[in-house]
């Protein structure tokens, strides 16, 4: 076989190869869901109500804390980053599908004993080009992948924004659940107070044992240590606030001193039938599958990693060379292909398309459990509102009951027709039903918050992602 031969087998073999070991990537599993929910469904709001979900409290202050919130966050910063750095891999991927091209220049001065010592110096300034042959999909395959990791951190930050909104209106509303309850332990405590001075004076004179007194007054001991307690729980929930939306303590306290102690009422959404409606709201999910697919892609670069690489490059030139007072300079060139045929690399080749395939299956072990986790999430908070909602009436009931049994105890304890140890078993029981009906209507309101963070938020797949 002569040299011309030889060369063109050279460059035809690896076309041969690619013909039939061109690797092909995983497909993505489609997930399935369950048929239908298995607990009960929210009767009343519409599917829309969905998108804005945050804007719809009777509370203006919630939907401007999330604004607030979007604006500072570190974390959502953070995505951005994140994305940004996507969005490169995906441009330093893609140009790997073109030549690369790089301008030489060099200089050097020399002197030796072949040349008598004579001072020698030769410079040379030319282009330098090189050139790989996507044969079996190697670059294709990693553009794949980079996309896919780029559409998984847009994802990202559409999930982080979804958390961030659900966490700010759930902060907020623990916030006024804590105001509303401290109003409560106030109150409580301003009355122990005016009965301990009663009681105190009624003792003076006669009127009660002083085994009463030392009672009222470590009642109204115990009611004031609560207010302090509520109080300081109030403050650390500022706080977190402050952090959530990145305002000033100060600037945030005025804000929130209108509509103390009324817990924001939320606009209803309804909740589509179909769980597998599900699998096309949630970022996080999506984001998993973004995962897989460039997870199958890397599967396809290491397979060609195994498989013969071609290269074309060549060069072009000038060049100079001055001896002793003699010059002399000229051009040069070169161009052809290499190829490359991996032949022994004891296993690492295999080894690394054996790693690839394993992240795959993890991958596609973590989208699956996305998908279990967000179903039961949803159902999870289903159950909750449904819960919450059927047990508000009858805290309120309650409620209202054991606030009309204490008043009419105290009532017979001022004309001494009962007991003060009657009175304040009266006063405690009224006290914790109505620190009850609050926490009830917390969790009613919490339920839909996080039915609203289980749905996707509200996420819109064509909503863009800033830049």
């Amino acid at each position: 076989m002569n040299h011309l031969t030889a060369g063109r087998w050279m460059l035809l073999a690896p076309l041969v190869l690619a013909a039939c070991a061109t690797p092909r990537l995983p497909a993505t599993p489609s997930e399935a869901a369950p048929a239908r929910w298995q607990a009960t469904l929210p009767h009343a709001g519409d599917a829309a109500a969905l998108a804005d979900w945050w804007q719809r409290f009777n509370d203006p202050l919630v939907a401007e804390l999330v604004r607030d919130s979007q604006m500072s966050s570190p974390t959502l910063a953070q995505a951005l980053a994140r994305l940004a750095e996507a969005r490169a891999g995906v441009r330093a991927s893609a140009a790997q599908r073109w030549p690369s091209v790089d301008a030489v220049a060099q200089a050097q001065r020399s002197s030796s004993a072949a040349s008598n010592f004579t001072p020698t110096t030769q410079g040379s300034i030319g282009v330098d080009a090189q050139w790989e042959v996507d044969l079996f999909g190697a670059t294709r395959a990693q553009v794949a992948a980079a996309q896919a990791r780029s559409e998984q951190a847009a994802l990202g930050w559409h999930a982080a924004r979804v958390s961030l909104a659900a966490d700010v209106a759930t902060t907020y509303l623990s916030f006024r659940a804590c105001e509303a309850q401290l109003q409560v332990l106030e109150q409580d405590a301003a009355s122990q107070t005016q009965t301990a001075d009663l009681t105190r004076e009624k003792v003076r004179v006669g009127f009660e044992a002083p085994a009463n007194g030392a009672l009222a007054d470590g009642a109204a001991a115990d009611a004031g240590t609560r207010a302090i307690a509520q109080r300081a729980d109030c403050d650390v929930l500022i706080k977190t606030l402050v952090v959530l939306t990145g305002q000033a303590e100060p600037a945030l306290r005025t804000r929130l001193q209108s509509g103390r102690a009324k817990l924001p009422q939320p606009g209803t959404f309804s909740v589509g039938t179909l769980p597998a409606q599900l699998l096309q709201q949630r970022p996080d999910i999506a984001a998993a599958e973004r995962t897989l697919v460039a997870a199958a892609a890397d599967v396809g670069v290491a397979e060609a990693a195994r498989y013969p690489r071609l290269t074309f490059s060549g060069n072009l030139g000038i060049g100079a060379l001055r001896v002793g007072g003699n010059s002399s300079d000229g051009t040069s060139w070169g161009f052809g292909p290499s190829l490359a045929l991996p032949i022994f690399d004891a296993g690492a080749r295999g080894a690394r398309e054996d790693a690839a395939r394993a992240r795959y299956d993890d991958a596609r072990a973590a989208l699956d459990a996305n998908v279990r986790r967000a179903v039961s999430e949803v159902e999870e908070a289903l159950v909750r509102l449904d819960a919450a909602t059927r047990r508000e009436g009858q805290a309120l009931r309650a409620a209202q009951g054991f606030l009309d049994y204490f008043a009419a105890a105290e009532q017979r304890w001022r004309i001494g027709a009962g007991s003060l140890i009657d009175r304040e078993d009266a006063r405690r029981t009224a006290l914790s039903a109505q620190n009850a009906l609050i926490n009830v209507q917390r969790e009613r309101i919490a339920a839909w918050i996080t039915l609203y963070r289980s749905l996707g938020g509200g996420w819109n797949p064509s909503e863009a992602v800033p830049q």
